[in-house]
């Protein structure tokens, strides 16, 4: 599961600054971001669906640290988004 994570944060990561250099509208930019965040998420929860958790101690991880990393890049994203 970290290893997926990981890719998954990275490549996420990733298309949020391809996405900051070719948008030029603000609004049209965040709302790029958040559907490549909420397709991550789509992403995350296939992946946890398919394969599940190895032990109770992955899954405490995954809830308690991994998926908030990219729940809160939701969360800032959309905030972002109504400020605008």
């Amino acid at each position: 599961m970290d290893k997926f994570h990981n890719e998954i944060l990275n490549k996420l990561e990733t298309a949020i600054h391809e996405l900051k250099i070719a948008v030029d509208s603000p609004l049209q930019q965040i709302e790029a971001i958040i559907s490549t965040i909420t397709q991550s998420l789509s992403e995350v929860k296939e992946y946890v669906l398919q394969k599940g958790f190895s032990n109770e101690d992955e899954e405490i991880r995954f809830f308690k640290h991994q998926k908030p990393v990219i729940v809160a890049k939701l969360i800032y994203y959309n905030a972002t988004l109504v400020s605008h």
